[in-house]
């Protein structure tokens, strides 16, 4: 069978020079992305239960924010930098160690007994999934040729957005047996088997000591936080948590154990040159390497834009903090910007991302995040105001109407672009996106209640799912081998800031509408003045004005969906890189 023309090339940039990794080792990866992708929506369902079990009423759920925003702040600000010590280390350190992070954070998380606790733990969970992203596209790429790399990245995104429908699954199952910390407890399990295995796999000698080392100071660290009743409060084992210094909290026999044993396995993975647990040796040398300041502004930069919509109330707010994280992340970027010019060794080469179909790539990602973030939002806000009212889990079931078609899109996505130009994949499924999006703004009352309203959302999430395999199969195409971490991160980077901006932007405007609608109609004094409590006309017109909210929500999603299928044809061009 002959090849055509549009076919992506292979990629003769010195692929022999890194060593290709096994299918085992690129399996272990995309299961880490999809254990990370799960519990960012299982958070989501348990997010009551935590706010209650650090001591925070249910009635002060605006102090959430912190949470949520913490995950994104750690998943977002250091991406450009775990993307470039996935190029300078290698993708299996970066693996392991993200999976680590993910672990620590998780165990900080399931013992927090206070807000701050839980905050600083989802902070660490996120870096630690952040980084798994980027560093398994790398490793696909390492393993597969341009023109047979589509369907491996389909399946890689395909899995991470089956994320958003196995979560909340896996969620309410530990969430009917155990409470929310439980979620955690198995979150630190998974991490630490998945990383065992990555360093099995990929290629380096375990260390068995080592590994008995590492779960000595996890369980340690984890009982003393943790402080579990039926341990503690026995009258010999709750000696464990007795400190041995009157006045010092600190010295229990529990920390010391997870002092020592922390301190022996640093130790032992600074001397082994290979197969220790942590990757740490070498970490002065890497250090000169990589671009501390550079590092240091892409934190700032992106931390300070993350932060400001995360943290916005979309009710009264664009963004939060605005007078001062907006200038910032505006003055820390094109200090950025300036520094990576200059410099010899950048976090991001931005002269690679010249091509473009990388800046290309970079862009239609931008829109699809924000096309997506509205689907995600304001489909189960669209059911609970109509079919559902008050049904938290029925709205949830009609939105898996549409997740449940984004991996199968983006396996098909991935199979297209065997026989089809990925350009032309990518704005199909935009456009499938922008029209099933479209047809949401003419939704009624009881248009959930019809056949035709699944139609749509199955479109909707094929659209979106055929995407996601070309724009990443023509951003690593048009880059080298050495910048595929970064460039990656920079993807993912794109994305996030989508749907976050989206998501602020849209709910604005939404509310500005619905606003302008409601002081149309007036008081039910105005509309029933003779039966003011009880005014059927004034509940159709205040149902009707947020009927309007919700599609104009949709429409902007539409346009950002379209915006994207023409940055799709016309910028994401498959020229691949030379040697």
């Amino acid at each position: 069978m002959s090849r055509s023309p549009h076919r992506l090339s292979a990629d003769p940039a010195g692929r022999d020079a890194r060593a290709v990794p096994g299918l085992p080792l690129v399996v272990l990866a995309t299961l880490a992305v999809l254990v990370t992708a799960a519990d960012t929506y299982v958070v989501v369902l348990a997010l009551p239960d935590i706010l209650t079990g650090v001591g925070v009423g249910i009635d002060e759920l605006q102090r959430a924010t912190p949470i949520i925003g913490g995950f994104l702040l750690g998943y977002t600000a250091t991406l450009p930098l775990l993307g470039r010590l996935a190029d300078l280390r290698g993708r299996v350190p970066v693996l392991a160690g993200c999976l680590l992070l993910f672990a620590v954070g998780s165990l900080l998380t399931a013992s927090a007994g206070d807000l701050g606790l839980a905050v600083a733990g989802r902070g660490v969970q996120g870096v630690g999934a952040g980084g798994l992203v980027p560093a398994t596209l790398a490793l696909v790429a390492d393993r597969w040729p341009p023109e047979r790399r589509a369907v491996p990245l389909g399946v890689v995104g395909a899995v991470q957005e089956a994320g958003a429908v196995l979560g909340p699954l896996a969620g309410a199952a530990v969430l009917a047996v155990a409470d929310w910390r439980a979620v955690f407890w198995l979150n630190l399990l998974l991490g630490l088997v998945l990383a065992a295995g990555v360093v099995v796999t990929g290629g380096r000698r375990p260390d068995p000591l080592g590994l008995v080392l590492l779960a000595v100071a996890g369980t340690a660290a984890g009982l003393q936080l943790a402080e579990p009743p039926a341990l503690a409060e026995d009258v010999t084992l709750g000696l464990a948590w007795v400190p041995l210094l009157d006045g010092a909290a600190a010295t229990t026999p529990l920390v010391v154990v997870a002092v020592v044993a922390g301190v022996a396995l640093v130790a032992r993975s600074l001397a082994r040159p290979d197969g220790a647990v942590l990757p740490l040796r070498g970490v002065p040398r890497l250090v000169r390497e990589v671009d501390a300041v550079g590092s240091l502004l892409a934190v700032v930069a992106l931390g300070s834009l993350v932060w400001a919509f995360a943290a916005a109330d979309p009710a009264t707010e664009v963004v939060a903090y605005g007078a001062v994280l907006l200038p910032l992340a505006v003055l820390a970027g094109v200090a950025f910007w300036l520094h990576e010019r200059r410099t010899p060794d950048p976090v991001l080469p931005l002269r690679a991302l010249r091509p473009a179909g990388a800046w290309g790539a970079l862009v239609v990602n931008l829109l699809v995040g924000v096309a997506l973030v509205a689907a995600l939002v304001d489909v189960p806000l669209f059911a609970r105001a109509t079919t559902t009212p008050g049904d938290q889990l029925g709205a949830a079931l009609v939105l898996v109407r549409l997740l449940v078609a984004v991996p199968v899109g983006a396996v098909a996505g991935g199979l297209l672009c065997r026989r089809v130009a990925p350009r032309l994949v990518a704005a199909a499924g935009t456009v499938l996106a922008a029209l099933a999006l479209w047809a949401m703004t003419g939704w009624g009352e009881t248009s959930l209640d019809s056949g035709w309203s699944t139609v749509v959302l199955l479109t909707a999430g094929l659209g979106f799912g055929l995407a996601i395999a070309p724009v990443n199969a023509v951003l690593l195409a048009v880059t080298g081998p050495e910048v595929h971490g970064s460039a990656s991160a920079l993807a993912v980077v794109a994305r996030t800031v989508g749907m976050l901006v989206g998501l602020s932007l849209l709910t604005a405007v939404a509310l500005r509408r619905f606003t302008a609608e409601v002081e149309a109609i007036g008081s039910p004094l105005t509309v029933c003045p003779d039966t003011p409590a009880d005014c059927p006309a004034y509940d159709a017109a205040a149902n009707a004005a947020v009927l309007t909210q919700l599609h104009t929500v949709f429409a902007g999603a539409a346009v950002a969906a379209a915006l994207a299928a023409v940055a799709a044809l016309v910028l994401l061009r498959e020229r691949p890189v030379r040697g």
